[in-house]
């Protein structure tokens, strides 16, 4: 079991950059792979972006491959998602969430934040 908890959103510009970052909870936090999802109003939650529980492995949605970084600290128990180059479209509820401890791909995540609003404007 973990606890999510999301932050770092806001209101940019279209081309202006943001981290968002995931603090977990628990003892073993470096076991957990950690994904990043969004949902914009009236569309599907749609996957965005992994990282596996090694941090030798990452995944990209191809909408946001070469503008988004996903990246951990375990000694901070915390996952970021360094969006540069934001377009209005990447505007949604991002979400955090992780799979069983050392889960491999494909992942079925069973842990999720309550997310953070990330608005871009045009």
């Amino acid at each position: 079991q973990v606890q999510l908890v999301e932050s770092g959103g806001g209101l940019v510009q279209a081309g202006d950059s943001l981290n968002v970052s995931c603090a977990a909870s628990g003892r073993t936090f470096s076991s957990y792979a950690m994904g990043w999802f969004r949902q914009a109003p009236g569309k599907e939650r749609e996957f965005v972006s992994a990282i596996s529980w090694s941090g030798d492995s990452t995944f990209y949605a191809d909408s946001v491959k070469g503008r988004f970084t996903i990246s951990r600290d375990n000694a901070k128990n915390t996952v970021y998602l360094q969006m540069n180059n934001l377009k209005p479209e990447d505007t949604a509820v991002y979400y955090c969430a992780a799979p069983p401890a050392f889960s491999r791909p494909p992942y079925d995540y069973h842990y999720w934040g309550r997310g953070t609003q990330v608005t871009v404007s045009s």
